[in-house]
C-alpha cells in the first residue's frame, strides 16, 4: 500500500567505504549495484517509486513519482555514456522524481527544479556520498546541528537564494536544486547545472494550454482510476482545480474543507459549490470548533523533517483531518500547495516590463499601487532598483532588525528580517551568512522580476518536500502537483504581465481550468482567513507557549531573547510582522525539540540486508 514506506536513499561511488557502508547496510533493506557490481544504491523504497534499467556500462534510476516504464527506461540507458549525457538519454520526464545514474566509474545525482526534491551530501571516510535527505548524512557521519542555519530560520517571511534550503547540520550540504551532483570514483565530487528557466516566450493561450496539460499529467500521475485519494477542496482556485483533476482522471476523491469562523468568509460557500459539480465524491467538512484548536499538541513529538517549517499552529489539526483520510481508503493526499507560488509573479515584474515595455508597465505599476497602497516614494525605488544582487544581500545583513512595514518588494525579493526576540548572535551569525554568500551569489536570472519568481517556486517545492516527509509517519503520501517541474516549466514559459495583472485573479489559472472547473470558482478573487481561530489558539495554549518561552532550546543556544519572546507569546496583537513573524520562530523550536526527542530517524530501521541486489 503506498503510503506505508518512507522512501530514502544514499548514493555511493563505485569504491569501498568500508565499515560506513557497513552501517548503512545495517539500515537498508534494498540495494542496487554498479556496473562493477559494488553497491551504489541503499535505501528503502516500494516498488512503484524506482524505475531501473541497465546497459553494458549503466544503470539508469527514477526515484519518485514518474510516468516512464522500465521498457522505456531500458532503451534510454544505452544513450549514457558519461554524467554528461544523462539529462538528453532521460528526456524530460513528466512527474516529481530524483534521476540518477551510475556509469564509466562516476556517479549522477539531481532531484527536481523546484526543489521539492532534492540532493545533499557528505563527506564519509574521506569519500564523498549522496542522499535525498539531508537527515539520512546527518546520522550517517554524526553532525552536530549547525547554530547558524538555526539563526537563518527566525527570518521571516522567507530567506533569499542561496540561503533558504540549506542543510540543518554541519559537514551536511545543499545541492542547489537546478544542479546535480557528480560523484567521482576516487572520491572527489562536483556539481554541474542541469536545469535552466525556459524562455519566456508563450503568449497567454499557449501558455494557459501548457500549463492544463501538464496539471492534469501531474495529477493523473498521483490519481489512479478507481483508487481513493484524499484532496483538499477549499473553495480556492488551486485545491479545487486539482479535486477535479482528480476526478477527471478517474479516482474517487475523500475531499476535505474547512469553515473558519470569521464573518463573511466565503470559502465553504465555493467549496459547497464546487461539490455540487463533482458528482460521486466523499467530503468531510469540518467547522474550525470540531477540529483541534491552533497550536495544539505543542507537548507532543513528532519525527522531525529536514529543516524547520513554520507549521505549528495548525499542525494538528491537519494530522487529524489525514487520519480520517486514511481512515477512509486514502494513500495519498493531493494538495494545491504551490499553486500560489507558481502561477501568480511577484509584483517585481514590473521592474523588468518597465524596460520592454515601458507604457503597460506604467499601467501595472498604477494598478499594484493602488491594490497594494504602495506610498509614491516607495513605488519609485521599485522602479528605479539598479543594484547587483551580491550588493542587495550584503544591504539586507544590515537590516535585519528594520521595523519598518512597507508593502513593496525589495529590490530583488521579499524583505527579510528577524523578529524583535531574536538576539544578537542570531542577528550576527545570518548577517555573516549573508555577507559570505554574497561574495560568491549570482541570481537565479538576470531580470530581476523572474529571478523572484523562480526563488518564489523553490519556496513552494521547499514547503511540499517538507509536508511530504511530515507526513509520513501517519501512513499518508502527501503530494503537490503544482511543484512538478513540467508545471513550473509550463507557468515561466508566459509573460509574466499576462499571469499576473491587477484586474482579475491568477488569469493564466483560470484560463488553463476552463471548461473543467465552475466558472464561478474561476471568477473567484477573495481569500479566506483564520484571524479568530490563531488567537483562539494563542489564548487556549498560552500556558504551554510559555513554558516553551522558559524553556526554549533557542534560548539555550543564545538565538533568542527569553523575556522578549515571553512579551510576544503574552500579547500576540503587538506583533508587526503578522503570524509569520512568530510561526518561524515556534517551527525552529519544535524542530530542535523534535530531533532531541527522535535522534535516528524512524525511517532508518535496522534490517539484516547483507547483499547487493
Amino acid at each position: 500500500m503506498r503510503g506505508e514506506t518512507p522512501c530514502w536513499f544514499v548514493c555511493v561511488p563505485d569504491s569501498a567505504i568500508g565499515d560506513t557502508l557497513a552501517r548503512l547496510r545495517s539500515r537498508a533493506d534494498r540495494v542496487i549495484a554498479h556496473p562493477s557490481g559494488r553497491p551504489w544504491l541503499l535505501g528503502n523504497w516500494r516498488d512503484d517509486q524506482m524505475t531501473v534499467a541497465r546497459a553494458a556500462n549503466a544503470v539508469l534510476a527514477v526515484i519518485g513519482r514518474s510516468a516512464t516504464s522500465p521498457a522505456e527506461l531500458e532503451r534510454r540507458v544505452g544513450k549514457v555514456r558519461g554524467p554528461a549525457d544523462v539529462e538528453a538519454a532521460a528526456g524530460a520526464l513528466p512527474g516529481s522524481y530524483h534521476l540518477l545514474a551510475a556509469v564509466a566509474g562516476q556517479c549522477y545525482l539531481r532531484g527536481s527544479a523546484s526543489g521539492s526534491r532534492r540532493c545533499f551530501h557528505a563527506t564519509v571516510d574521506g569519500v564523498t556520498v549522496g542522499a535525498d535527505r539531508a537527515r539520512t548524512l546527518a546520522w550517517l557521519i554524526d553532525a552536530d546541528v549547525d547554530d547558524r542555519q538555526v539563526a537563518a530560520q527566525l527570518a521571516y517571511p522567507v530567506l533569499p537564494a542561496p540561503l533558504s534550503g540549506r542543510a540543518m547540520w554541519r559537514g551536511v550540504h545543499a545541492v542547489a536544486p537546478d544542479h546535480a551532483l557528480v560523484l567521482a570514483r576516487e572520491g572527489t565530487h562536483r556539481t554541474t547545472r542541469w536545469w535552466r528557466p525556459p524562455p519566456a516566450d508563450a503568449g497567454f493561450a499557449q501558455g494557459a494550454a501548457a500549463l492544463r496539460r501538464a496539471l492534469r499529467e501531474a495529477v493523473a500521475l498521483r490519481a489512479r482510476p478507481g483508487e481513493v485519494v484524499g484532496a483538499d477542496l477549499s473553495g480556492g482556485m488551486d485545491s479545487t482545480s486539482v479535486c477535479f483533476l482528480a476526478a477527471q482522471a478517474g479516482a474517487r476523491p475523500v475531499t476535505a474543507t474547512l469553515h473558519w469562523s470569521a464573518p463573511g468568509n466565503e470559502d465553504h460557500a465555493y467549496a459547497d459549490h464546487a461539490a455540487d459539480h463533482l458528482p460521486g465524491v466523499e467530503r468531510l467538512v469540518f467547522p474550525s470548533a470540531e477540529l483541534p484548536e491552533f497550536l495544539a499538541g505543542l507537548t507532543h513529538r513528532h519525527q522531525p523533517a529536514d529543516e524547520p517549517m513554520g507549521i505549528v499552529r495548525d499542525r494538528a489539526q491537519q494530522r487529524a483531518i489525514a487520519e480520517l483520510m486514511v481512515a477512509r481508503g486514502a494513500s495519498v493526499r493531493l494538495t494545491g500547495h504551490g499553486g500560489d507560488y507558481l502561477v501568480v509573479p511577484p509584483a517585481l515584474y514590473v521592474h523588468d516590463l518597465l524596460r520592454r515595455r515601458p507604457v503597460a508597465a506604467l499601467r501595472h505599476l498604477t494598478g499594484l499601487r493602488a491594490r497594494g497602497r504602495w506610498s509614491p516614494s516607495a513605488t519609485i525605488r521599485l522602479s528605479a532598483h539598479r543594484s547587483p544582487y551580491s550588493r542587495w544581500l550584503v544591504a539586507a545583513s544590515g537590516r535585519l532588525r528594520d521595523t519598518d512595514t512597507v508593502s513593496t518588494p525589495d529590490e530583488w525579493g521579499e524583505r527579510f528580517r528577524l523578529p524583535p526576540w531574536a538576539g544578537e548572535a542570531a542577528a550576527e551569525m545570518l548577517g555573516e551568512l549573508l555577507r559570505s554568500a554574497a561574495a560568491a551569489a549570482t541570481p537565479l536570472s538576470d531580470e530581476r522580476g523572474r529571478h523572484a519568481w523562480i526563488q518564489q517556486i523553490r519556496e513552494a517545492g521547499r514547503g511540499a518536500r517538507i509536508l511530504a516527509q511530515l507526513s509520513e509517519p501517519i501512513g499518508l503520501d502527501t503530494d503537490s502537483p503544482f511543484c512538478d517541474d513540467s508545471v513550473v516549466e509550463a507557468c515561466l514559459s508566459v509573460h509574466p504581465e499576462l499571469a499576473r495583472n491587477p484586474w482579475s485573479y491568477k488569469p493564466l489559472l483560470a484560463e488553463a481550468m476552463r471548461g473543467l472547473v465552475p466558472p464561478r470558482i474561476l471568477r473567484r478573487s477573495t481569500k479566506d482567513h483564520c484571524t479568530e481561530e490563531w488567537f483562539g489558539g494563542l489564548r487556549a495554549h498560552r500556558r504551554d507557549l510559555m513554558d516553551w518561552a522558559e524553556d526554549a532550546r533557542l534560548v539555550a543556544m543564545g538565538l533568542v531573547d527569553a523575556s522578549a519572546l515571553r512579551r510576544a507569546v503574552a500579547g500576540p496583537a503587538m506583533l508587526t510582522g503578522g503570524f509569520t513573524q512568530l510561526d518561524n520562530t515556534l517551527g525552529a523550536e519544535e524542530w530542535l525539540r523534535d530531533l532531541a526527542a527522535h535522534p535516528v530517524p524512524a525511517y532508518l530501521s535496522r534490517t539484516d540486508t547483507s547483499v547487493p541486489r
